[in-house]
């Protein structure tokens, strides 16, 4: 007789083995394995929400994809805490967003190379002791999605050695590369990184005791992550560390950039006749943040120029702590420093304390800026240090067309453009992010998530320390642990289910979710077609749901009151063809936004005066009470 759980056992593979009918009729016939994640979801929509999904609903592609065995076997294993152990195959079947494993390169390289078609690779003791040659990194892991790439103690104790990364990385999503120990020790050669991480989505760039002990080998930085977008930066720790005679050029470092920070760390810590020179750095970009904290500590006779650093960007913060403390003869030029158009801020905190011989003039430099135990002897030199407000710096560097340049056309708009005819610019509303899957409930639930756990994330995601995945984890998991604004319901969510929860616990049971159609018209002019006003065009509210990156597809859902929505056709304005259908919310409550919010550097105004509409991108969503 047989035993009850290898009948139970039988009855699974025998029902899994059948496809069976989920729904009612027409449309909303759905075929599936009825032990699948996508099954489940379908049930769970059709017990919570009154009306029954299609077959083709957008929401049924972001379910995941995992079989029944091996949804039921990953659950087994993250209730085990196991998940580590098996995260390839894990990543690979729920298709989600984790970094390849490097191993060491085993290959040998006695002469120069060109790298052209290189990617995801560890060069570790790659060109120790090399005697002169260049090796070359040109359009290297170029328009990736995901760029790991680690050099360790590379061209290290080598003579006369040049690298150049050219291109190197350029255009990609998510890039983690590691330089430890490299060039260490080098005696003359050069590095050159030019056009490096250029239009890269999240760089993060670790510089670890790079160039320590080298005499005269030189670094250039020129077009080094131009226009790149958000993510850490780079970080540079004990670069150049005991150096002597290494000169650094930082050309258009950052220029264009969005959101982004460097650290110096150590930077030149000790180093003899250093020669560094910021030229245009961080020039014309959206709220850089660098901080230099130590560098140049100790050094001799070195030379540091900031010529146009920051200039025409909006906001930024920069901090300079200890910065030349305990030099000796160091000589350090801020021209046209910190001349953003909106104000930003800068604290110097140690800075020159205890150095001798020191020069250090501050020409035209930027408001709002904080000298705390400034060491207050000889060799400080202001000049025309500006004191003007920021609506005075914005007119000097050129007016109103300052003010917006950092808010793409059409990102926000006015209510009052939302009728036919209009013709109107669209911004990219395509998903730059990585394409990712929700998890089941069953398994996200056995899953850490809090930035106390990060510890136990790490483990899981093999997520080194201070890599790229461990803070896109903890910029997540910190955005889901925000308190919300005035007015504000949120949740982020992992699953399906936990979506429908959130949406029908905020507007009931009798709910629509929609989206953009697709990406069409972006990056142009529009017009306007048909617009259809969801709830009548009433003031109502609705939860939007907008993607964190995370190694799992995570929304961040939040309702916010007083909101409308509106469906609108969105037109070709030259033949006049429907192009795609766009879904628009306009938010009549600003009150609590930021004045410097993009909204208002784009639309002028300010919190509380106006309403603002963006359409919904690509993969996010609204939820509405539904019209029927």
């Amino acid at each position: 007789m047989l035993n009850l759980w290898t009948f139970i056992f039988l009855c699974f593979l025998h029902l899994s083995s059948f496809n069976v009918v989920l729904g009612g009729v027409g449309d909303s016939l759905v075929s599936e394995n009825p032990f699948t994640p996508k099954a489940s979801v379908i049930r769970y929509w059709n017990k919570e929400i009154r009306r029954e999904i299609t077959k083709t609903h957008f929401l049924l592609s972001k379910v995941s994809p995992l079989t029944a065995v091996d949804s039921a076997s990953f659950s087994k294993l993250a209730a085990q805490n196991d998940l580590s152990s098996h995260l390839p195959s894990f990543c690979s079947s729920a298709k989600l967003f984790c970094f390849p494993d490097l191993s060491p390169s085993l290959e040998k390289h006695p002469k120069d190379e060109r790298f052209a078609v290189y990617s995801n690779m560890n060069f570790s003791n790659y060109g120790t002791d090399r005697l002169a040659g260049v090796d070359s990194f040109k359009n290297y892991s170029e328009d990736s999605n995901i760029v790991v790439d680690s050099f360790h103690r590379y061209s290290r104790d080598s003579t006369g050695h040049k690298e150049q990364f050219a291109n190197y990385a350029s255009e990609g999503n998510v890039v983690d590369q590691n330089f430890h120990s490299y060039a260490a020790s080098a005696t003359g050669g050069s590095g050159n990184f030019n056009n490096y991480n250029r239009e890269v989505n999240n760089p993060n760039l670790r510089f670890s005791s790079y160039g320590d002990d080298s005499n005269g080998h030189g670094q250039t930085f020129k077009q080094y992550t131009e226009n790149a977008n958000a993510g850490n930066g780079q970080s540079f720790s004990s670069y150049g560390k005991n150096g002597n005679g290494v000169p650094n050029d930082f050309s258009s470092y950052g220029k264009g950039a969005n959101v982004i920070g460097s650290g110096f760390s150590g930077y030149g810590e000790a180093a003899n006749g250093a020669n560094d020179s910021f030229t245009s750095y961080g020039f014309d970009s959206n709220a850089p943040q660098n901080t230099f904290k130590s560098y140049g500590d100790g050094g001799n006779a070195a030379v540091n120029t900031f010529s146009s650093y920051r200039d025409q960007s909006n906001v930024g913060d920069d901090s300079f702590q200890s910065y030349a403390k305990n030099s000796n003869g160091e000589k350090v030029d801020f021209s046209n420093y910190g001349q953003s158009f909106n104000e930003g801020t800068d604290k110097f905190t140690g800075y020159g304390q205890g150095a001798v011989g020191q020069s250090i003039g501050f020409k035209i430099y930027g408001r709002n800026s904080t000298f705390k135990d400034y060491a207050k002897k000889e060799g400080i030199v202001f000049g025309r240090y500006n004191n003007g407000s920021s609506s005075e710096t914005a007119q000097v560097k050129g007016g109103s067309s300052a003010v917006n340049k950092w808010v793409e056309p059409g990102k926000f708009f006015r209510e009052k453009l939302l009728k036919q005819g209009t013709v109107m610019p669209m911004p990219d509303i395509k998903d730059k992010m990585p394409v990712r899957s929700f998890l089941p409930r069953t398994i996200v639930s056995k899953l850490p998530f809090s930035s106390s756990k990060i510890g136990e994330l790490k483990r899981i995601f093999h997520a080194g320390d201070n890599s790229t995945l461990e803070t896109v984890m903890l910029d997540a998991l910190k955005e889901c642990e925000r308190a919300p604004s005035p007015g504000e319901t949120k949740r982020c969510v992992g699953s399906a289910e936990d979506m429908i929860d959130f949406a029908t616990s905020v507007l009931g049971r009798n709910v629509e979710v929609r989206t953009t159609e697709n990406v069409k018209g972006s990056k142009q002019n529009i017009k306007i077609g048909s617009v259809k006003g969801i709830n009548g065009g009433k003031v109502t509210k609705s939860v939007s749901c907008h993607q964190s990156l995370y190694p799992y597809l995570l929304y961040y859902c939040h309702s916010v009151p007083e909101v409308r929505v509106y469906e609108a056709d969105i037109l070709d304005p030259k033949s006049l063809e429907k192009i795609n259908h766009g879904v628009a919310i306009c938010h009549l409550d600003t009150s609590s936004w930021s004045s410097n919010h993009g909204a208002f550097l784009a639309l002028g105004s300010g919190p509380g005066r106006i309403e603002v509409c963006h359409w919904i991108f690509e993969n996010d969503m609204t939820w509405t009470i539904s019209d029927s």
